[in-house]
């Protein structure tokens, strides 16, 4: 076997079993009930104790016909879909940057990214658990990065948190309620840990219009004006994991506005 399709094999196997945690992390992180690791995987329906081969990532959801073995109950397709989402991810990450130092510390990333957008959807928070140690260990990585410095990394924790921090501050002296959740902070400081200052203006722009999309359209279907609320942490996530993978041509964008716009 050519050892190249065994590295992504071995690559996609792993993001479908990290994925699977992941569901877990999803599930059990917002409502702190239950540890990520005690229990063991079980029917949230009956609570039966799922056996090994009922656990086996994406595969498992398919031969159960999306149902529990146990109750009948339907299993939600988020769970294969985590699974093939970070088994995707891992896959484009090892083709973006073969195996190095960047590809783990991203991997981390990515999943990070990835339950942030799932929590943040269902609960409409993002917890500090994950943002918080992604601030400090997006600083470390640039230490090691090939690509990043830690000036860059620093700058983009500081200008990440103080953007979202200010626009925060001045919405809720305008209008005297929270637009911002404190979460939506830590988490762009986290992303300009990991990327750099030099993602930001894409991140926020690339999310902020995004977002403005999906939110003109959650008001005319919620109908309750600007009481509407989504979730911005999915936006800027999206448009982090855009930037990471297509970040030479965001750059390419950069300079052919910046030479269409300075003379000379």
């Amino acid at each position: 076997m050519d050892i190249s399709l065994l590295v992504y094999i071995t690559a996609g196997c792993f993001g479908a079993i990290v994925g699977s945690f992941l569901n877990v992390v999803i599930l059990r992180l917002p409502g702190k009930k239950e540890s990520i690791v005690f229990p063991a995987s079980h029917c949230t329906n009956c609570m039966a104790q799922l056996h090994w081969y009922e656990n086996i990532p994406i595969l498992s959801f398919l031969i159960l016909r999306g149902r529990c073995s146990h109750c009948r109950e339907k299993i939600s397709i988020q769970y294969p879909l985590i699974e093939a989402g970070m088994t995707l991810l891992s896959l484009a990450l090892v083709l973006r940057f073969d195996l190095s130092i960047a590809t783990a510390f991203y991997f981390l990333f990515s999943a990070a990214l990835l339950v942030i957008i799932i929590i943040d959807i269902h609960h409409q928070i993002i917890p500090d658990v994950i943002s918080l140690p992604g601030i400090v260990i997006g600083l470390l990585f640039s230490f090691v990065s090939p690509a990043l410095n830690w000036q860059d990394s620093l700058i983009g924790i500081l200008v990440g948190g103080g953007i979202l921090y200010s626009i925060a501050l001045l919405y809720y002296l305008w209008r005297k309620v929270d637009g911002m959740g404190g979460g939506d902070i830590k988490l762009l400081a986290m992303i300009g840990g990991f990327l750099g200052w030099q993602a930001l203006p894409f991140v926020i722009f690339t999310s902020s219009v995004s977002g403005l999309i999906v939110g003109l359209f959650a008001m005319t279907k919620q109908k309750k004006g600007g009481q509407t609320r989504i979730a911005f942490g999915p936006f800027l996530s999206i448009a982090a994991l855009l930037y990471l993978f297509f970040q030479d041509k965001v750059l390419q964008l950069y300079q052919l506005y910046l030479n269409l716009t300075i003379p000379g």
